[in-house]
Order: C-alpha cells, then structure tokens, then sequence
C-alpha cells in the first residue's frame, strides 16, 4: 500500500507533462505557419515590382523554410496531421474548381479558345509521350506505360486558377487575347482534370507505385467506375434543385439561414466521400461533384468565395511548407547530369508541346505568330494541382525524391517569365493598335448587348423595364441587363449592416431598404418571366456614401465588361407632370460617372416612358426620335438607335440637323478646323453606313432639318410635344455648332449637353422622355494602353 501512493500521485504528473508538451509542440507548429504567411507576403511584396505570380513567392519560401533542420523535425511529429490537411484542402481546391467549371463546353460547338486549348492539349501530349519512356523518369518499367500516360496528362495541363490571376494582375484580362488565354486556360484544365479523373479508374497510379507487380483488375476497375456514374448521375440530378431551392428560401440581400447552409455543406460532403469506400480518389470525386453543381446562384458564390478565402489565408501557407519539406534537398541529386537532363527535358517539352501546338492551330485560323507563341508560353502555367500530384508521387514511392523537385521546379520555371511574356504582347500591341474605345459603335449591333441599369428605387423601375424592352433587340442577339440599386449608405443604413470579414460584404438589413428592393426585385422578375427572349437579368447592389458611389459603379462596370451604364435623372416626375428640384447628391453622383466612366453612359429623364403600356406585350407602339447633329456623342446615339429600331412595337424617327448654308448669318459662324473638318468627316461615314444599313430598307423613318441658327433649332425641338415618348440624343451635340450656339448661356444641367439640356427643360415638356446618350471616353492606360486592346 505505501508503494502505491507515489505511483497514483505521478499519474497525473505524466499526464500534465504529455498535454504540456503537445501544448508546446503546436504552439511551434503555429510559430512556424505565422512566420511561413509573413515570408510568403514579404517575399510577394519584395517581387511586385518585377510582377510576379504569387505562386513564385510561395515556392522560394515553401522550399527555403521547409528544409531547415528545426521546421523538418518538428513537422516530422506531426506528418499525420499535415498530411490530412493537405489533402482535406486540395479536395476543397478541386470542388471549387469544379463549380467554376462548364461541363457542358464538351458539347457545344467548339470555339476559337476551345480548338486552341484542345490543340495546345493534343500536341503536347504527344510529345510528352514520345519523351518520357526514353528517360529514366520511372524507377521501374513494369507499368511505364500507366506513368507515361498520367504523367503525359499532367505536362499538357495548365492551372487555370493561378493564369487567371496572372492575366488579371497584368492588367490583359479584358483584351481579346487575354481573354483567349484565360478562355483557353479554363478548358486546358477542364479536359485534363476529366482525363485524370476518368484514368484514375482504371489506372490508380499511388497503388501501382506501392505495387509495381500489381496487374489491371476489370472487377475493380467495373466497380469503382459504377460508383463514379451513380455519383455523378445523382449529384446532377439533385444539386440543381437543392441549389434552385436554397436560392430561392434566400434572396439576395437577406442573410443565409443556418439549416439551409447546413444541409448544402452536408450534402457537398456526401457527394464528395462517397466514392472513398470503392478506392476512388476523394480529390478527382470532389472535382466531378463541382461539375454537376450549378454555377449561378447564391449558394455557388457562397462557396467559391468562402473555400477561396479559406484557401488563400490558411491552406496555401501550410501547402507550401508540407511541398518544401517533401522536396529533401539533402536527397537532390545536385552533381548529377541526369537531374539536369530530366530538368531540361521536362521544360522543353512541355513549352515546345503547348507552343507548336498553339502555333499550328493560329497559322490556321489567322493569328500572328508572336502572338500564338505568346499564348502558348502562357497555356504551359503550372500551379498547386501539378505540385501536389508530383509530391504525392514522390511520397508513394513512384518517383525519386530527386524527380519530384525538378517537377516542382519546373512548375516554378513556367510562372516566371509570364510578365516579360505579357509585356511582349503590350509592346507589340501598342505598335497596331494604340487605342481602342468600349463604345458601343464599336460593337457588333448583332452582338450580345451588356448593361448596368441603376435604379434609385421602385420609381425608376417602369421606364427602366420598357427602355430594356425597346433595347433588347431580337432574340438571337441577346441582351444582358445588371440591374443595381443606388443605395445612399447614411449612418442609419450602416449600424443595420451585417458584415461579413471574410468575404468583404455587408448584407443590408435595413427594412425599408430591402423592402425598396424587392420591389425592384420582383417587377424585373415578372418582366423577364413574360419576355425571356434573349434577356438575361441580374442584380447587384451599390451601397456606399454619394462620395464613392461613382467609384463603386466604375468598379462594377468593369468587373462585368459593360458596354453602357444607364442612370436615372437626378430629378423625378411629380403628380402634375413636372420635374421636381431634384437630389443633388445622385446628381453629383451623375456628373462624375460621366466624367470618368469605363463605357459609355446613358442618363435617362423620365417623363411618361414608364406610363407606356403594351410595350413589352407587343400591344402598343412607342415613337422614338434619335437626333443627329454631329460628334462622336451623336454617333453613339446612332449606335444606340440601330438597337433601338430592331423591336417590332418602335417606330423610330431618324432627324438630322444640318446648317443651312445658304444663309449668310451662319455662314459666318462656320470657322472649321483640321479637328472638326476630321470630325465632320467621320460624321458623313456614320451617317451613311446607318443610311445604307436601316432607313433605305424601309424599317426608321428619316427627316432632314435645315436650320440657320439655335434658336430655329429650339423651335423645332418644342414641336417635339406630343409627338414622341422617347428622344435620343448625344450629350455633345455637335462640338461649336452653328446650330446650338448660344444654348449654354440658359442651362440649367450642363451635365446633359445643350439639346438634352433643352428636352429636359422642367417647363420645356411633360410628356416627351429623354436619354441623353455619352460615347466613353478613354481613361486610365496600361502603359500608353487601354485594357481592352485588340491584337489578334
């Protein structure tokens, strides 16, 4: 009994001692990540200048800090752990990829990015095949052709994910060949992912690295491949409606209910494990899941956004130190010519494959050769995916250590020249193309149509949906409409507010405010489900001080490549048809729009298009009038106009303004310059293709006005009375012309140029509805080159 006591008395002393030490061992662990996430953004910040990937910062320090003797002993203590984090966040990585992902791009006809990827694809697979039984890649030729056919898919891969944000942050990501690129990228990753998803069924290569002398079993094989099918065939069955359902339960600017999100998380985890108990990979299942789940809707965005975020502030770090530590640089067979020989061919063949691939497919279809060989440098990006796989290889027992590294320096060596690569393009277009406006005379009238459509609340919402109606075109052109609330955020607004860190939002809880919005919500809703021809409706939110609401709307401009912002006029129609004083705030927030906006701009005062009914059910006929006296503005009104009269229920009036020249008082007034004389010029050019193009074939009406002076130009312009529900014009209104001299010297909205000024006048009409029409304006270059640039 007296021995006893002492043994009882250290149990807990033991005890306390483990918990005190596995407290410490993770307290380094935690060290060592914060250190790791402070090196990588120190590292990032250092080689901004030079416009690095971040992917290249993350590499040097992932290799640097995971071959330090400490950080090696203390990850070996808890290899388990970092081992199922890894692949627990690659498996997220795969499932948002999969989202993002089209997989109905497989049937569909194969556009000018597909048939590059699928060339880019081909040729390198080929190349990758020829190359590789004649190195030593495989320590054992028994399944050489299984490693040659993985390894094959993994060389014509490219990380979409990692060119996407390299061609963003290179400012290209809106030129015609950035979006050839990023296109291309997207479905280069798409097809091999489906590859190696569909392989590994077949071929799981970690098993056949653990076995060598393993032999190709069909009832494994028939199993596995059955469960991937009822898999697949169940997640693109279901989560269509689950999703459909969950977005439906919360609508935009609402929060998220708890069991919903739930039950969205449950069964993504579902579908993603169930194929573990049949031996499939838990990271291609994920992927395969991603692809059957919609890409629109709410519940999507809240889970590309939430794993993103996950994945940039927690996962990268640790996936870095996890690749540094599995690449031993003690086991790096430095001295050695055949590492540099497996370097060497590594590299070459994976730019030559994507190269003369690419290059083959653009001497087809027309594109420069710089160009294509270009874009084939940029399709060989490797990323996380790549790295991962070559590691896991490695820590199977399939590759040497040695081979592993030289993968990942590989993977390293084709993100680092992607900024000179960039800066070639640039230079090349800046020589054929120096500028290039986002107008809409610039478009194809036949083309898909992009506009944001700001509404201040329920009142703008009638003559919004009819000015979308009369705009939409025809089915096959399409139209698409982001519809956002301007939502003053005054301090009432702000203390309703729920924020949220993680993804940068607020969701606004404000009653009045969502109320508003609904409204809006459910009038373009019904709208669209009676005319769904060719419309696409979405909606946003601007909500931030009448300061930064014009940046705001810049910012959404461009994140969703429109063409035309339309506004509403600071001042609204009263019960007895006239304008009110209007809100100054939203007509600062108009003047700098105009000023400094990334695409054309439309402001429309609204005096009785809303009351028009029957439009959108093809039951009356609206009267549009477009005005054209000259200038770029005009010329854009025109543009606006083909658009316009393509609607069945519009009668459109084309009215031309001229001088009449045999009147000596404006004779003397017509002082031309080289500028306007280039302009006038182009002005006859417009004119003439919309001539030739619309009023000869009988569909606009067209009137041809002479006049001597602004005041006979005033004069006609209030017969417009009764007339017309609609009339277009362009702000400038003809730079110093003759017939708006003068109209300045009474405006009271310089912001509308002198006719729109005049057709908005609060005394000047109660029934006669304006938009007033300005071409955008270049702004902000990328070294002497706008964004949108064009170059092949």
């Amino acid at each position: 009994m007296a021995f006893g006591l002492p043994m009882k008395s250290m149990e807990p002393t033991i005890c306390g001692d483990k918990l005190g030490n596995l407290i410490m061992e993770v307290a380094k662990n935690f060290v060592v990540y914060i250190g790791m996430v402070l090196a990588c953004n120190g590292l990032h910040f250092l080689l901004k200048p030079y416009k690095q990937p971040r992917i290249t910062s993350d590499i040097i320090v992932g290799m640097l800090v995971g071959n330090i003797g400490f950080v090696r002993r203390l990850f070996e203590k808890f290899n388990l752990t970092f081992g199922f984090i890894i692949d627990f966040g690659m498996t997220c990585y795969m499932f948002t990829l999969g989202i993002e992902m089209d997989p109905y791009v497989l049937f569909a006809k194969p556009n000018r990015h597909t048939k590059t990827a699928v060339a880019g694809i081909i040729c390198s697979f080929v190349l990758a095949g020829l190359a590789t039984p004649m190195f030593k890649f495989f320590p054992d030729e028994n399944k050489l052709l299984e490693f040659t056919l993985a390894f094959s898919t993994m060389i014509s891969s490219t990380d979409s994910p990692v060119l996407t944000r390299l061609i963003t942050q290179l400012k290209i990501g809106k030129s015609d060949i950035g979006k050839l690129i990023i296109g291309a990228g997207m479905h280069t990753d798409f097809v091999c992912c489906l590859m190696l998803s569909i392989g590994f069924i077949a071929v799981p290569m970690p098993a056949y690295c653990q076995n060598l002398l393993a032999k190709f079993e069909i009832k494994r094989t028939v199993n596995v491949a059955f469960a991937v099918v009822v898999q697949v065939g169940f997640a693109a069955m279901v989560s269509p409606m689950l999703m459909k359902w969950v977005s439906n339960e919360n609508p935009e600017g609402r929060p998220m209910k708890g069991p919903h999100l739930v039950l969205s998380i449950a069964f993504m985890v579902l579908m993603c494990a169930s194929t573990s108990m049949y031996n499939y990979n838990p990271i291609l299942s994920a992927f395969l899941v991603g692809l059957c789940v919609p890409r629109e809707g709410r519940v999507s965005r809240w889970f590309i956004t939430r794993i993103n975020y996950m994945l940039t502030t927690i996962f990268f770090p640790i996936f870095f130190l996890w690749m540094g530590y599995e690449s031993n640089f003690r086991q790096f067979e430095l001295h050695h010519p055949a590492t540099w020989v497996r370097l060497s061919v590594l590299l070459v063949v994976t730019v030559a494959g994507k190269v003369v691939g690419v290059v083959i497919y653009g001497a087809m279809s027309g594109v420069h050769w710089p160009e294509s060989v270009a874009i084939g440098m940029l399709l060989v990006t490797k990323g996380h995916l790549q790295i991962y796989l070559a590691i896991k290889v490695i820590g199977c027992g399939g590759l040497s250590t040695s081979t592993g590294i030289v993968m990942v320096l590989g993977t390293f060596l084709t993100a680092l020249p992607a900024s000179r690569i960039v800066a070639s393009i640039i230079r090349r277009a800046k020589k054929r193309a120096p500028t290039h406006r986002l107008a809409l005379q610039m478009l194809d009238p036949s083309s898909e149509l992009r506009i944001l459509l700001c509404v201040q609340g329920p009142q703008n919402t009638p003559a919004s949906i009819n000015l979308v109606e009369i705009t939409k075109g025809t089915a096959e052109t399409g139209i698409v409409v982001y519809v956002t609330d301007m939502i003053e955020l005054t301090a009432e607004i702000s203390d309703s507010l729920e924020r949220d860190e993680a993804l940068h939002t607020a969701t606004v809880k404000d009653r009045a405010v969502m109320e508003r919005r609904d409204q809006v919500t459910n009038s373009f809703q019904a709208y669209v489900a009676d005319n769904d021809d060719g419309i696409t409706l979405k909606r946003t939110m601007t909500l931030s001080t009448i300061t930064n609401m014009p940046q705001d709307i810049f910012i959404l401009a461009e994140d969703l490549m429109i063409a035309l912002i339309i506004l509403p006029f600071h001042r609204s129609q009263r019960d007895d048809k006239r304008l009110d004083s209007g809100n100054p705030g939203f007509r600062y927030v108009n003047r700098k729009v105009l000023r400094s906006a990334p695409c054309s701009v439309g402001i429309l005062v609204d005096r009785g298009l809303g009351s028009v009914e029957g439009i959108t059910k093809c039951e009356a006929t609206v009267n549009v009038a477009v005005i054209f006296i000259g200038g770029k503005d005009d010329r854009e009104a025109l543009a606006y106009a083909s658009r316009v009269a393509r609607h069945s229920q519009v009668k459109l009036t084309v009215l031309r303004f001229l001088v009449d020249s045999s009147v000596e008082s404006a004779a003397l007034y017509r002082i031309i310059s080289p500028e306007q004389e280039k302009e006038m010029k182009l002005d006859d050019e417009c004119f003439t293709h919309f001539y030739e193009r619309n009023v000869i074939g009988g569909r606009i009406s067209y009137m041809e006005k002479h006049f001597a002076n602004a005041a006979e130009t005033f004069s006609t312009l209030r017969s417009f009375e009764g007339q017309y529900s609609l009339v277009i014009v362009g702000r400038e209104g003809g730079t110093n012309s003759v017939l708006t001299r003068g109209m300045n010297d009474w405006q009271q909205c310089p912001e509308l140029g002198p006719i729109g000024d005049v057709l908005s006048g609060t005394d000047f009409s109660m029934t006669v509805s304006v938009l007033i029409i300005q071409q955008h304006r270049l702004r902000g270059e990328i070294d002497g080159l706008d964004e949108d640039f064009s170059i092949i």
